[in-house]
C-alpha cells in the first residue's frame, strides 16, 4: 500500500525530531500502522535550514499553505505554535479536508471548541497528543484506557520550567528570581518565560485534560490561573519541615456543585510520588472509580519526547485513515452531542484546605487574635507552629512567623478572613497563602 503522505508546518526542535524519529524507526512504524508514514513536504522560513535536516528527496517551501493546497497530503502536522496564524492554517487544513496533528496547546484550549466542531463537520481527526505533557500519553489513556471510568479528578505537574525552578529552590534554598536566572541560563526557561513562570501554560494544558476527562466543552477563560512568581524559599523550606513539597499543580476536579479548573503552588504531602517528581520532568495523576489513582510520568518537553506523541497520532490517524468518521474515538473521548454543560466554578466556590504563614508582632495575645478570628469565619484549624524570624518589629520587639495549616474551607471564606487578619496592627506583612492539596 502507498505510504500515507504529510505535510510538516514548521520544522524547529519538535518537527525535526518528528522526522529524524519517524525516518530511524519507519520500518517498526510501518509494521504497526499498516502502511508507511512519509513526512514530503515542509514548509519553514528557512528553508536552507529545513532543506539541510529533511535532505533533498523532501520538498521544502516557505509559504505553508502551499503544504496545504498539495492534493497528495493527507495529514498535515502544525508546529507552528501560537493563536494567530496557526489558527487560521489549522481551519484552512480541515476545510481542505486534511487530518491535522498539533501541539499547539494554546490554540487547542482557547480555539478548540470551533476546529473539533470544524474537524467533526468535515470527517477529518484533530489529533494531539504532544499538547500536554510532551511525551506521556495521557491524552491517549483519558480518551481510551479510562473511559470505563467517571474521572474524580486529576492533578499534574505539568510545566517543567516550573517544576525545575521549585527543586531547585528547595534544593539550594535560593529565592526565585535567582533559580529563574540560571534555569534560563541552561535552556530551562525562555527569554521571556511568563507563560510558564505565571501559570498559563499549564492551565492550557489542564483545560484540555478537564474537557477529556468531564466531556465538557474546552473552556480556558474559566480556568483560575496562579504561577509561582510569589513564591519564597522560606515556605518551600518551612512546607519542608511540615512534610510537604510545594509543586506548581494543574488540577480539575469533579464536585456536586461542578467542575473545579485550576493551576497554583500547592502543598503535596512528601510521600505522595507526585510530590517527588523533580527537575524538569512532568507527572500526571488521575484518579476514576473503577481504576482508582494512577500516575503517569516522563519528560513533558524536548525534541525526540514530543515527537514520540506526535508520531503516535500519525500512526492513529493513518489506523482510522478509511474508516467511517462515525467510528471514530470522539476528539474530547465523549461524542460531540453528548457534551455536557456543567458549570465550571468560580475560584471562589472551590473548597481546599491552605497554608498561612503571618509574619506578626511577637506579643502576648497575637496568636489568640488570629486563631479567634479564624474560628469565627467558620475555618477550622489543623495545626498552629511559631518560628523566630530574625527581624525586628516596628515597635523595637522581635516579630515571628506564624504558621497555620487550616482544615478544608471555601476560597471566598478563606479570603474574607485574610482580608481581616491582614488589617490587625500586629500582622507585620502580606499574608502567604498557599493551598494544600492532599491528593488521597
Amino acid at each position: 500500500m502507498k505510504p500515507i503522505q504529510v505535510g510538516l508546518l514548521g520544522i524547529g526542535t519538535v518537527g525535526s525530531g518528528t522526522f529524524n524519529v519517524l525516518q530511524r524507526n519507519k520500518e517498526e512504524i510501518r509494521r504497526r500502522a499498516g502502511r508507511g508514514i512519509e513526512i514530503t513536504m515542509v514548509a519553514d522560513l528557512d528553508v536552507a535550514r529545513a532543506q539541510s535536516i529533511v535532505g533533498p528527496d523532501v520538498k521544502v517551501v516557505n509559504d505553508a499553505r502551499a503544504v496545504i493546497a498539495n492534493p497528495e497530503i493527507d495529514i498535515v502536522i502544525e508546529l507552528i505554535g501560537g493563536y494567530g496564524i496557526a489558527k487560521a492554517l489549522v481551519m484552512e487544513a480541515i476545510a481542505a479536508g486534511k487530518h491535522v496533528v498539533t501541539a499547539n496547546k494554546a490554540l487547542l484550549a482557547v480555539h478548540g471548541t470551533e476546529i473539533f466542531a470544524a474537524a467533526s463537520a468535515k470527517g477529518v481527526m484533530v489529533a494531539f497528543e504532544a499538547a500536554v505533557a510532551g511525551g506521556i500519553p495521557i491524552i491517549k489513556a483519558l480518551r481510551e484506557g479510562l473511559t470505563a471510568n467517571s474521572i474524580q479528578w486529576i492533578a499534574g505537574i505539568i510545566n517543567g520550567t516550573t517544576n525545575f525552578i521549585l527543586s531547585e529552590m528547595r534544593d539550594k534554598g535560593l529565592d526565585f528570581a535567582v533559580v529563574l536566572q540560571e534555569a534560563q541560563r541552561l535552556g530551562y526557561a525562555e527569554a521571556d518565560p511568563t507563560f510558564d513562570i505565571e501559570g498559563v501554560d499549564a492551565a492550557h494544558k489542564v483545560t484540555l485534560m478537564s474537557a477529556i476527562a468531564f466531556g465538557i466543552p474546552v473552556q480556558f477563560d474559566k480556568a483560575y490561573v496562579e504561577g509561582i512568581t510569589q513564591l519564597g524559599a522560606t515556605d518551600i523550606k518551612y512546607a519542608e519541615q511540615l512534610g510537604y513539597r510545594i509543586k506548581l499543580l494543574g488540577i480539575t476536579k469533579r464536585t456536586a456543585k461542578g467542575i473545579e479548573l485550576r493551576v497554583h503552588p500547592s502543598l503535596v504531602p512528601s510521600k505522595r510520588l507526585i510530590a517527588n517528581v523533580e527537575g524538569a520532568m512532568n507527572a500526571v495523576v488521575v484518579n476514576g472509580d473503577a481504576v482508582g489513582t494512577t500516575l503517569y510520568y516522563g519528560k513533558g518537553a524536548g525534541s525526540e519526547p514530543t515527537a514520540s506523541a506526535v508520531i503516535a497520532d500519525l500512526v492513529d490517524i493513518t489506523r482510522l485513515h478509511t474508516a467511517d468518521p462515525h467510528h471514530r474515538v470522539p476528539h474530547l473521548a465523549f461524542q460531540p452531542d453528548a457534551l455536557s454543560d456543567l458549570t465550571v466554578l468560580p475560584m471562589s466556590e472551590v473548597v481546599t484546605s491552605y497554608y498561612l504563614r503571618l509574619r506578626v508582632a511577637d506579643q502576648a495575645g497575637v496568636l489568640a487574635k488570629v486563631t479567634g478570628l479564624l474560628a469565627g469565619a467558620g475555618i477550622s484549624i489543623d495545626a498552629v507552629l511559631q518560628r523566630e524570624a530574625d527581624e525586628v518589629s516596628g515597635e523595637g520587639g522581635t516579630s515571628t512567623d506564624l504558621i497555620i495549616l487550616t482544615h478544608d474551607t471555601r476560597e471566598g471564606t478563606m479570603n474574607d478572613a485574610l482580608a481581616q487578619l491582614q488589617t490587625l496592627p500586629t500582622v507585620l506583612a502580606p499574608i502567604v497563602r498557599i493551598r494544600k492539596e492532599e491528593l488521597n
